[in-house]
């Protein structure tokens, strides 16, 4: 509904209406919501659509979604049933002075649609209670229901009807921890029959079927990427003689065509969620994992940049991309990679050996392209925490990723390519990153002035987090100092028009190299190709939409994440919970509003209230001792033993 929304704030061509939408746009319109003027729907002047902000005292601000405009203040009496969050339509109050008002006429939904309950006992009853509020819910089970559940037994709840929607499982099953955390978000791994039968009915790439498309398939391409991957959405080559970058993609716009069943499942998934233990993909497994996905030895369809460098400046001269069949000839992973860097792999066949002697030649280029990419982005060394599971949906141990020679290759190719792609259209999807609020970047100096930084406020932003990140080097803190760096910055995320990002200090730049998992490459594909081919209406098509699908997109990667921290967080909540009154290593990561801290022992990366301290300093290393777990809400509590410099 938000993005229906969104649409006709902007305005909704009559053509790009779907079968449910129009039941609401019929519905709007007789109650003169909306106008109908040269073939776009759009909200009547009077109206606007939004979500509440803060209710208080029966009052409330309606953030109006899909244009930058002041909040409308909504008085007493005019909030109607309407609560904090809700999905509304509000008239404008006009000739009322002061703050621009309105009352809502229309709710048209919840702020949470979906959400998770789980019963307990109370006295001698059994009760249906909210799991992150323990508040009983509305929807229901009757008593003969509650007769048969058991304790801890959990359900999904439609918000919207008020009903519940079906049983997960059990709390005390660490199995349910993975249906908890799609279920809030109405996340699902199984595919509708009709999209798993078109995604079946494609066959084997056919090079005779394709005369139009560049034949590359001479080239050693290789792919490199984890070890545990089965989507492989890019594969490179580099022509040391022509010094010219291939860098090709899963041509998945192929095969997922606008409007179709597949492209409809796409755009309401987003992105591909990753667990410790497996994917929940963006796309059909048949599609994701086998005909899109660049496997070695075998024909594949590939959209491919081919960029030309001047060597000497590190700039790229020329670049082109045009639909291929490529022939990857080899699937590495970054531990092999890592392995021939250091001379520890040999060639065994002559595909091997061609692909070691480009890549050899290409890493020096690589390695220059990041110095001189860092001379204006910044270099965060903040840590991707990786989890492993056994087959009771336990945590067997954790690590951190750390950046290797092979990741750092592949991680520059690809942003040439995507800064390519990015500099081929003004008005698309670019992957924005604006600069940090003063406000926020004066928290972040306070925060460090505390444990003894010199904030020392350069002529640039850049000039000063750099030289906070030398003392971080100093300090051997330089992980932790980037993530409270990060944290003061402003989010990543898609827009319809470029502003820059600053963090890789790009003027401009977007996401095209992962199509298979992200949803935003495949529209920059379609978009490219709509541009080169002069298709006025496939590039008409995505632009009229490009606001809505940005600002959607980037909900959706919020939601990804969410799903993400929060299956992490519930299974370091289970491992704690067995491991009470024990005492582990930790480090104070956060003083205010509470403490808290992050494991740093045999298990890392867990996180932890702090309950019982003397006055902690930030990122001081100190013994703790687990108190209490929260299994519902996957809350750890602990309390301070003492620093373990004592």
């Amino acid at each position: 509904m938000k993005s229906l929304l969104i649409r006709l704030t902007l305005g909704l061509s009559e053509q790009d209406i779907g079968p449910d939408e129009r039941i609401h746009i019929n519905l709007f319109l007789s109650k003169n919501y909306l106008t109908f003027h040269d073939n776009l729907y759009k909200f009547n002047s009077k109206y606007r659509a939004g979500t509440l902000g803060l209710v208080q005292n029966g009052t409330a601000y309606l953030n109006v979604i899909g244009e930058n405009i002041r909040d409308l203040y909504i008085g007493e009496g005019d909030l109607t049933t309407a609560k904090e969050g809700d999905l509304v339509i509000a008239q404008r109050l006009l000739g009322v002075r002061g703050a621009p008002r309105a009352k809502i006429v229309e709710i048209l939904g919840r702020a949470v649609s979906y959400s998770i309950a789980y019963i307990i006992k109370k006295g001698d009853s059994k009760l249906l209670v909210d799991l992150k509020t323990d508040f009983a819910i509305g929807a229901g089970l009757s008593e003969e229901e509650l007769l048969v559940c058991e304790v801890g037994d959990v359900f999904k709840i439609d918000n919207q009807e008020n009903a519940v929607m079906e049983k997960l499982g059990n709390i005390n099953d660490p199995l349910v921890d993975e249906k908890i955390v799609l279920a809030q978000f109405n996340k699902h791994d199984a595919f509708e029959r009709e999209v798993l039968d078109i995604a079946s009915s494609f066959e084997s790439v056919d090079a005779s079927k394709y005369p139009k498309r560049k034949d590359l398939r001479n080239l050693p391409f290789c792919t490199i990427d984890p070890v545990t991957a089965k989507d492989y959405d890019d594969a490179i080559y580099w022509d040391d003689e022509n010094t010219t970058l291939y860098v090709a993609i899963a041509d998945v716009s192929e095969y997922v065509k606008p409007f179709g069943p597949i492209d409809n499942e796409a755009i309401y998934r987003s992105f591909s969620i990753y667990f410790p233990h497996r994917s929940i993909p963006m796309l059909p497994r048949q599609l994701s994992e086998t005909l899109c996905s660049l496997q070695p030895n075998v024909d594949r369809l590939a959209y491919v940049f081919e960029m030309k460098l001047d060597l000497a400046s590190l700039k790229v001269t020329k670049s082109e991309v045009f639909e291929a069949i490529i022939h990857s000839k080899r699937r590495f992973n970054y531990e092999e990679i890592d392995e021939f860097f250091e001379g520890k792999l040999q060639a065994k066949t002559e595909n091997e050996h061609q692909i070691f002697e480009y890549l050899k030649k290409l890493r020096p280029i690589t390695d220059a392209l990041k110095v001189q990419r860092l001379q204006i982005g910044y270099d965060f060394r903040s840590k991707e925490l990786e989890m492993f599971i056994d087959e009771k949906s336990n945590i067997t141990h954790t690590t951190y990723a750390e950046e290797t020679p092979s990741h750092a290759l592949i991680e520059d190719c690809m942003l040439l390519a995507n800064k390519a792609a990015a500099a081929r259209f003004e008005r698309g999807i670019f992957r924005i990153h604006e600069p940090p609020n003063q406000l926020k970047l004066q928290i972040l100096y306070q925060e460090l002035a505390g444990i003894g930084m010199l904030i020392d406020i350069k002529s640039t932003i850049k000039e000063t987090i750099t030289d906070i990140q030398k003392q971080a080097r100093d300090m051997a803190l330089e992980s932790e100092v980037d993530t409270l760096i990060i944290r003061s910055q402003m989010q990543a995320r898609y827009s319809p028009l470029n502003s820059g990002h600053f963090g890789l200090g790009f003027e401009a730049y977007t996401h095209f190299t992962s199509p298979i998992r992200r949803y935003s490459d495949l529209i920059v594909h379609r978009l490219l190709k709509a541009i080169d081919n002069n298709d006025t209406a496939e590039s008409s098509y995505v632009l009229r939409n490009i606001e809505v699908l940005s600002m959607t997109i980037s909900e959706k990667e919020r939601e990804a994440s969410t799903v993400e921290n929060e299956f992490m967080a519930r299974k370091f909540a289970r491992w704690a919970n067995e491991h009470k009154d024990e005492i582990f290593k930790a480090r104070i990561n956060a003083t205010e509003p509470e403490v808290k801290a992050e494991l740093h022992d045999t298990i890392m990366g867990a996180r932890l209230t702090i309950t019982a301290h003397e006055n902690p300093v930030l990122f001081e290393d100190v013994l703790i001792k687990i108190e209490s777990v929260d299994i519902q809400k996957a809350k750890i509590f602990a309390s301070i033993i003492k620093s373990e410099e004592e």
